[in-house]
């Protein structure tokens, strides 16, 4: 896999989308995984982004350092470390189909909520809530292990909350860093780290993290509304592939 072209033809793209994310724009990821689906099985794409992915969180929390919401982590972090244990407990025998549906559904009708529901009518910030944030902090640690998407559950509770954009992209880049490092040692104990599996993400790093810089400073300089609709429009968009996603393997459509 080292010296096959279509491999990097695959991942350079999805490790740039990962870049993105990391760098502020949740949901720019969305076709990475499929991506490499194309070239390698789920689990060791999953190995082979994980250490770019860390080394793109050093990155964006160093930048984001300064900004971010204290409570918002107290409260969801919790809940995310339970829901890691869970996906590591359940991933042999859960169906990743039944979560991307599951999900895609719940992401789906939040998005038409905040933008025709009660949601809309307000633009006041939510307050915070220790059931809700434990709640969808669970199901994002849950997701992120099952099917590397826990982008979607954090931005259900993390959006409403009308952070700043440099309070919110450095919520979830401390958020997920603190997820990718628990994903260690159960990705090391079902054997998915290897040699060529490290020199491939080392090899895909500087793409990555010229990507993360990019983010990072678009981020810096998009007007607050505009951030927020392209977030929002990118969770909806996200919400559209994981029900297809799902759905097609599920019910053959």
């Amino acid at each position: 896999m080292l010296t096959d072209p279509w491999f990097y033809a695959v991942a350079l793209p999805a490790v740039i989308l990962f870049g993105l994310t990391k760098g502020g724009f949740s949901g720019a990821s969305l076709p990475a995984m499929p991506l490499l689906a194309l070239v390698v099985p789920p689990f060791q794409a999953a190995a082979i982004v994980l250490p770019v992915l860390m080394v793109q969180d050093m990155l964006t929390v160093y930048a984001f350092r300064k900004t971010f919401d204290r409570t918002m982590l107290v409260l969801m972090l919790p809940g995310a470390v339970l829901g890691l244990a869970l996906g590591a407990v359940t991933a042999t025998w859960v169906k990743p189909d039944h979560i991307r549906l599951g999900v895609g559904l719940l992401a789906f009708g939040f998005c038409l909520d905040a933008w025709f529901g009660h949601a809309s009518r307000t633009t006041e910030a939510v307050p915070h809530d220790r059931a809700r944030a434990s709640f969808w902090g669970g199901v994002s640690g849950f997701t992120s292990f099952v099917i590397h998407a826990g982008g979607a559950p954090f931005s259900m509770y993390a959006l409403p909350r009308r952070l700043s954009k440099e309070a919110l992209s450095g919520t979830a880049a401390i958020f997920f860093a603190i997820v990718n490092v628990i994903k260690v040692p159960a990705y090391l104990s079902i054997g998915l780290f290897s040699e060529e599996n490290f020199i491939l993400s080392a090899v895909l790093l500087p793409a990555a993290l010229l990507a993360n810089a990019g983010g990072i400073w678009l981020v810096r300089r998009i007007p607050l509304g505009i951030f927020y609709k392209i977030l929002y429009g990118l969770l909806f968009v996200l919400s559209l592939k994981l029900i297809y996603d799902g759905g097609r393997a599920m019910f053959g459509i």
